[in-house]
């Protein structure tokens, strides 16, 4: 049974989503506030946290914030905010997809299952050296290995969340070949995807931010305008 952390403060939306997830299985744990949701993802350490960006004491964003300090657990923002700026926000902290209420359940409960698989895939193979022999892709000074969910970028190890990992992955295994945005999100985030294309730009930013030595003008993950992302061969 999945250990799942709802952080939503009305009581209402709060016992319905409690109901539906322990339906399907779900093992519920919830927090009103953000102070209650870090201390409850410090005593459970859930597998997934679905996180209400408006919420009391200490602010959503904040709570994602810190959590991705120490942890990569598959993080799903709820929000009614239509301001696309707090979603780029919350994406920029590390959450790894949204929904906007008010929302269907069939979706918020596919990108559960989506998320959760991305993430038990991720860290299947354990942890190792960057020397064990593997499925490791190299190319242009950056070393993955998708077994152990590990990134090496010039040498240096670099942590990188979920989703993050999983756009560099598909990027690198296609190294020297344009991938449209259309493709990726396909790939990365499922055929499925409900959520803004941007969400895709976001992630492209962040993944810049840690293997390029100069994000704003990037030699390894390079924009074709009009046609989609490459990564590079040198």
């Amino acid at each position: 049974m999945t250990d799942l952390l709802l952080v939503e403060d009305d009581e209402t939306q709060r016992e319905a989503l409690s109901f539906l997830l322990g339906r399907e299985g779900y093992e519920v744990r919830t927090a009103v506030d953000g102070y209650a949701a870090l201390a409850e993802f410090e005593a459970a350490e859930p597998e997934l946290i679905l996180l209400d960006l408006m919420i009391p004491a200490v602010p959503g964003t904040e709570v994602c914030r810190r959590i991705r300090l120490t942890s990569d657990v598959p993080i799903i923002m709820l929000t009614a905010k239509s301001d696309e700026a707090d979603i780029v926000l919350g994406l920029e902290l590390g959450a790894d997809d949204y929904v906007t209420k008010p929302y269907s359940t069939l979706e918020l409960l596919a990108r559960c299952r989506r998320v959760l698989r991305r993430q038990r895939s991720a860290v299947g193979g354990g942890l190792g050296s960057p020397d064990d022999v593997g499925a490791v892709i190299e190319v242009s000074g950056v070393r993955l290995d998708p077994e152990r969910h590990r990134v090496w970028v010039d040498g240096a190890e670099v942590v990188m969340p979920l989703r993050e990992f999983s756009l560099l992955e598909e990027l690198m295994t296609h190294a020297g070949r344009v991938l449209t945005r259309s493709q990726l999100l396909e790939r990365v985030w499922g055929a499925d995807f409900y959520g803004d294309a941007k969400t895709l730009d976001v992630h492209v930013r962040r993944v810049r931010s840690r293997i390029e030595s100069d994000p704003a003008n990037p030699s390894r993950l390079v924009t074709l305008r009009g046609l989609g992302y490459r990564f590079e061969e040198f």
